[in-house]
């Protein structure tokens, strides 16, 4: 099969130490207060714990509260120390999170692809990807990460899986709480808070700000929002939560530079960039959701969601101005049951996931610099398109697992799937416009099996399939307005038919608690077929296309050891997260069995830490990745690195205040972050790498009125 990607129109796209830092099961156990429901107590983090134990996969839980013991700017400080999650910032909250090599080689920014992103079980991402302005983290209890196709009961599909960011309720937030952090390049973080349970009511409210220069010049930013969430015991079986979450956020774009210009100075920015004051507005995302669910007998449920999405952008980072305005709707349906099968135990869940943008989705293209077509000078705010890109996904899913015999279980698993895509440019008028729907299916089969030891076993063969974007449809055209003196001269003028990524993954895996701590061990290999892979087509604007197939296999490895247990006098423990990517095409006609440019190959963090049972923590903590191909043909590579932190804090017993001063990347190594991969550099080194933070200082402090 040809290669897709053909620029400038189309595109493709220790052996160790010893075991490292786990997913569900080797997550510290943090004491949470207790919670009283229905005159239960309950710990909501535990609980998620072994629910994520009974997937037949690889799973993470972080617990926010071992998380706030030192800075949380971003997602990127949430999904650290997690085997098998890529996630780094550009040095604003645009993240890049690549999970299992998914949107592998997508630049951070924008909407992200490849993982399926949830609040509250209830879906974020859209048919255009996933926005990042509502994911503030200090209003989060946990993240739950279901690796792959873990994510299925979910309703993911995604080659990456699901990410499910849980807010705090009234019941697990103090009645009042006050935070603040601040530290290098003008970093200030406010939030306050509260949380209670009155009767059959409990309640969240959240408000937070941020502002921040930037280590790069051209690279301040800010956000600001609210958060709340309202919770019923309407009788012993119903109950019911209401969510509001509005956010804004705009930041100033610095662009990519080259490995030598990070190695000079990392804090220069793209003259580029500067000239045209490139910046990025998302001017205010609402989120509004209900879940209610009811207990219709001692073995059975059903889950209802309903969400509305609003989430405007306006884009000023090329000579183009984009202001998208998208809406979205979706809803969620799941019903579960206990009962026998074949005489055995068993259970069941069906479900139902949509999500559809409402016709008020559009986009407008404006020249956002003087703009020359032919010899014609168009002045800044000249209209140049209007299109819209609008889709639905919808997904149907049953799963079961069987008690097999005695600590073993199946798991099996169907989705069916329908996607529509509706992209047209509607000024110029052109009247071609491309509406399509597609039906594919995933399938799933996976074994569990608990040693007496209390470790277990695990497998699935699974399928995943991943739509492409609306968005895409357009930028990826090869069909173009023909060159003239008008404003659209050379644009893209009519969609082009993408087809859905789909893989197969066969997955191995086992977790426990042996003498060496707290484990887990994940073997995955999928085959790709159709890959939605990305290039920047022109500065800074994007695109992506299907990639003839490729091969994804990795090795995902935690351990969390306890060295020393001294009582009184506290003890010391080590934290480790390593993970093995091989991402690479298979026998493709131009690249052969190249690697997939934009992940490292080999990425760990660890931490040694020392905690006194009256409070006082001490970590020092290390991160190395390998060097990564910056373009399809691996004709260079950014650099490998490594960088080195410390965290001291103290936490008071009883969880009332806290203080921390951390210190990051101590020996200020000068390394690249983020990649975003061209097609073919022929070895000359092009500006395609964001710098990681510098040596920096941060402290701050936490007080609770429990």
């Amino acid at each position: 099969m040809p290669h897709p990607l053909s620029p400038p129109n189309r595109l493709a796209p220790l052996c160790l130490a010893c075991l490292l830092a786990s997913p569900a099961q080797a997550q510290e156990a943090v004491q949470l207060e207790a919670m009283t429901i229905s005159g239960e107590k309950l710990d909501a983090v535990a609980q998620a714990r072994e629910q994520l134990h009974e997937v037949p996969g690889g799973t993470n839980l972080i617990d926010m509260q071992q998380v706030a013991q030192g800075r949380v700017a971003g997602v990127a400080d949430v999904l650290a120390y997690q085997p098998g999650v890529y996630a780094q910032s550009p040095g604003n909250e645009g993240v890049k999170i690549s999970i299992r090599g998914s949107g592998i080689n997508r630049g951070p920014g924008a909407h992200a692809s490849g993982n399926h992103i949830m609040l509250e079980g209830l879906p974020l991402t859209g048919s255009g990807g996933t926005p990042y302005e509502l994911l503030e983290p200090l209003w989060l209890s946990r993240a739950e990460v279901l690796r792959g196709a873990n994510g299925f009961d979910r309703g993911s599909l995604a080659l990456g899986g699901a990410v499910d960011y849980i807010t705090r309720s009234g019941f697990d937030a103090p009645r009042l709480q006050l935070r603040m952090e601040a530290g290098s390049d003008g970093y200030l973080k406010r939030h306050i808070a509260s949380g209670q349970v009155i009767d059959n009511l409990d309640y969240y409210v959240g408000v937070t700000d941020l502002h921040y220069d930037g280590q790069q010049d051209h690279a301040a930013g800010s956000g600001k929002g609210i958060v709340a969430n309202l919770g019923l015991q309407l009788s012993p079986d119903l109950e019911t939560r209401f969510f509001l979450r509005y956010r804004e956020t705009e930041h100033q774009s610095p662009g990519r530079l080259t490995q030598t210009q990070i190695d000079d100075d990392p804090t220069q920015a793209s003259a580029a960039n500067i000239a045209r004051d490139a910046k990025r507005e998302q001017p205010g995302s609402t989120w509004l959701a209900n879940k209610t669910t009811l207990r219709l007998d001692d073995v059975s449920t059903l889950e209802m969601g309903l969400v509305y999405h609003h989430y405007p952008m306006d884009l000023m980072e090329s000579p183009y101005r984009i202001r998208v305005d998208y809406s979205d709707v979706s809803a969620t349906l799941n019903y579960r049951r206990e009962h026998e099968l074949f005489g055995l135990n068993s259970n069941t869940t069906v479900g139902w996931r949509t999500t559809t943008n409402l016709p008020s989705s559009d986009a407008k293209e404006t020249a956002y610099q003087p703009l020359n077509a032919s010899g014609t000078v168009y002045p800044v705010g000249t209209l140049m398109r209007n299109y819209t890109h609008q889709g639905s996904d919808n997904v149907l899913h049953i799963s079961n697992e069987l008690e097999l015999a005695r600590n073993l279980w199946l798991t099996s698993g169907l989705a069916l799937i329908y996607t529509e895509r509706e992209v047209e440019v509607t000024w110029p008028e052109t009247e071609q416009e491309l509406n399509e729907g597609t039906w594919d299916y995933a399938p799933r089969l996976g074994l569990r099996y608990r040693l007496d030891s209390g470790s277990e076993l695990y497998g699935n063969l699974s399928r995943s399939v991943e739509p492409p974007h609306p968005w895409s449809m357009i930028w990826g055209s090869p069909t173009r307005f023909p060159v003239s003196d008008q404003p659209w001269s050379n644009r893209q003028s009519a969609p082009v038919s993408l087809d859905n990524q789909t893989a197969t993954t066969f997955e191995v895996g086992a977790r426990g608690d042996s003498l060496i701590g707290l484990w887990d061990l994940a073997y995955y290999y999928a085959q790709v077929r159709h890959e939605l892979l990305t290039i920047e087509i022109e500065p800074n604007i994007f695109a992506e296309s299907n990639a003839s197939p490729t091969v994804h296999q990795g090795l995902e490895v935690g351990l969390i050891s306890q060295l020393w247990q001294g009582g009184d006098l506290g003890a010391l423990a080590l934290r480790q997260a390593y993970t093995f990517s091989d991402f690479h095409y298979r026998d493709d006609d131009t690249f052969g069995d190249n690697r997939l440019p934009g992940l490292p190959r080999h990425y760990y963090q660890g931490e040694l830490r020392y905690q006194h049972p009256q409070g006082i923590y001490v970590g020092l903590n290390a991160q190395h990745a390998s060097k990564v191909p910056v373009d399809y043909a691996n004709s260079w590579y950014a650099d490998a690195y490594t960088t080195f932190g410390a965290t001291l804090g103290y936490d008071a017993p009883r969880q009332d205040w806290q203080a921390w001063l951390e210190l990051r990347n101590l020996t200020d190594e000068r390394y690249a972050a983020t990649v975003t991969p061209g097609y073919d550099d022929n070895g000359v080194e092009a500006a395609r790498l964001t710098p990681g933070e510098g040596l920096g200082v941060y402290t701050g402090f936490s007080w609770s009125w429990l």
